[in-house]
């Protein structure tokens, strides 16, 4: 009787158990996963790091329930807002465009000033149930 005998993907020792079993044991599987995770490019990681932070700094001036606050440009600044990263832009049909940080984001009102903004899906469609 010919027997395949399967080593850990890891660590290398032989694997008992199920025929399509990759690992000896479940250390070596995160063990695997997490080198995986940590051999991600530097710039990546330091680019999700910018827009984590980013859009910690929108929601903390964009809290307690209010969709949009004036605010100076500088007081982004202040905070630490990088304003070279962000994940998309969006353009209203007024032709407005609003710089967004994952769920926040800004409108430029002028050199100094921005509205920043907080778009809530949830919001719209308590709207849209009103118009019903």
């Amino acid at each position: 009787m010919n027997i395949d005998r399967k080593l850990c993907e890891y660590c290398g020792k032989l694997v008992y158990g199920r025929s399509d079993k990759r690992f000896c044991d479940d250390n070596c599987r995160s063990s695997l996963n997490n080198q995986r995770r940590i051999g991600d490019p530097k710039v990546v990681r330091n680019i999700m790091n910018y827009l984590k932070m980013n859009r910690n700094i929108l929601e903390g001036i964009v809290e307690g329930g209010i969709e949009k606050v004036k605010v100076p440009k500088e007081k982004l600044n202040r905070l630490g807002y990088n304003f070279k990263y962000h994940t998309h832009t969006f353009t209203n049909w007024k032709g407005n465009s609003y710089t967004y940080c994952f769920d926040y984001g800004y409108l430029e009102l002028d050199v100094d000033w921005l509205l920043v903004v907080r778009d809530s899906k949830d919001q719209s469609l308590r709207k849209d149930k009103k118009n019903q």
